[in-house]
């Protein structure tokens, strides 16, 4: 399956059952494309990237938020806000799906779902998450990728059976594979570009 292949499904969402929904923020990577800089410690609107990126979460309708750091884990750490959950992921230097497998195995056990995010991504509106946790609410499907446009982006919320599955994800693709193999996956269109915007390099970001 394919990216195309999944169904678009767009809001209103009307929840028929409850569901605890936590946060996790990838935070742990080494950023070798961005160069000698550490870039979720760059700035954008005067901001640390991943001060922005995780208060999407906190000032959406997750709990708790769970931020996975390695790559100069103290660096990171000095700088997110208060009210997370912080794990170190000592094998960050191995992918991404290393800290998805270090944020999922944090979680508290009474969790039904979590959206998780990159701590890369500064463009996500706290009201795309809080759109993906109504959707699994309403029953949308499992796993929902937010999209824009049709196109598939980041986060991603994955219901409770999916967790030991993500625990056992490999490589740096985190568990895009679950999702486009999950029979029920299905893409939550948001309107919101940020979702298919990360930063990779110093020209991704805007002229400050």
């Amino acid at each position: 399956m394919t990216d195309a292949d999944l169904p678009v499904r767009s809001p209103p969402f009307h929840p028929t059952r409850p569901a605890t929904v936590a946060g996790v923020v990838l935070a742990a990577g080494t950023s070798s494309r961005y160069g000698d800089a550490n870039k979720l410690l760059a700035r954008v609107d005067g901001e640390r990237i991943v001060t922005r990126s995780v208060r999407t979460y906190l000032d959406a309708a997750v709990d708790p938020v769970v931020v996975v750091v390695g790559h100069e884990a103290a660096r990171v750490r000095a700088e997110l806000p208060d009210g997370v959950r912080v794990v170190h992921n000592p094998d960050y230097a191995d992918g991404q799906a290393s800290s998805v497998r270090t944020g999922v195995g944090a979680l508290p056990p009474d969790v039904d779902a979590t959206v998780v995010g990159l701590g890369d991504m500064p463009f996500v509106r706290p009201e795309t998450v809080s759109l993906l946790v109504r959707a699994f609410r309403a029953g949308a499907g499992d796993p929902l990728a937010a999209a824009v446009d049709g196109q598939r982006g980041n986060p991603v919320c994955w219901g409770r059976q999916w967790f030991d599955a993500l625990r056992g994800v490999n490589g740096d693709v985190g568990g895009r594979e679950l999702l486009l193999t999950a029979p029920d996956a299905a893409l939550i269109e948001t309107g919101d570009p940020g979702v298919r915007r990360d930063v990779d390099r110093p020209v991704d970001l805007p002229s400050e």
